[in-house]
């Protein structure tokens, strides 16, 4: 087990639709393990594999109980129509928290690290939570749904954000460079 970098707002894995796992392995238990680590580590009540540079569908999150959870290719619904409003955060946007509205209760459902389905039921802070760790799956940033005069200060803040400016990991499709030629 290992805790890995948290990608910040601007790294573009946060804005790609994370790839559906297909093969559940050592690997990917390898990569839920060092999830729950670095989640741990920061503090965190959920992270997405796109937020430790990994573009598959799989994240972590703390439960009711505290007790670490994970969902591997997640889909969200029903969702509820009474809705709850409260700070939202996120890793990927350290120290920095807006109101947002979410849906008060959710049912997630998905897989274990082992390929055997899996239904979560959420309300209040793991609601919020499911839906915010599957947006990351699908690219979004929480700051997305933010309204607008809010969406207007939260990007003010990141701009002055410390972070904001720290440079920005370069992103290699392949470790196998084809020097201009394709194949």
């Amino acid at each position: 087990m290992a805790v890995r970098d948290i990608r910040l707002f601007g790294d573009p894995v946060l804005r790609t639709v994370a790839a559906p796992v297909t093969t559940f392995d050592k690997e990917l238990r390898r990569l839920v393990r060092d999830l729950a680590e670095t989640m741990a580590d920061a503090g965190g009540v959920g992270l997405a594999a796109p937020q430790v540079g990994v573009s598959l569908r799989v994240f972590t999150y703390l439960d009711d109980d505290d007790e670490v959870g994970h969902l591997v290719n997640p889909v969200l619904g029903p969702f509820s129509e009474e809705l709850q409003d409260g700070e939202e955060g996120c890793l990927s946007l350290p120290g920095l928290s807006f109101e947002l509205r979410r849906s008060e209760r959710v049912v997630a459902v998905g897989q274990n690290v082992y390929g055997d389905p899996v239904t979560v039921e959420g309300s209040g802070l793991l609601a919020r939570c499911l839906q915010h760790e599957t947006d990351h799956l699908d690219g979004v940033l929480f700051v997305d749904r933010l309204d607008k005069e809010t969406k207007k200060a939260a990007m003010k803040a990141i701009r002055e954000a410390e972070w904001a400016n720290e440079p920005k990991p370069v992103v290699r499709t392949s470790p196998h460079p084809l020097f201009g030629r394709a194949r």
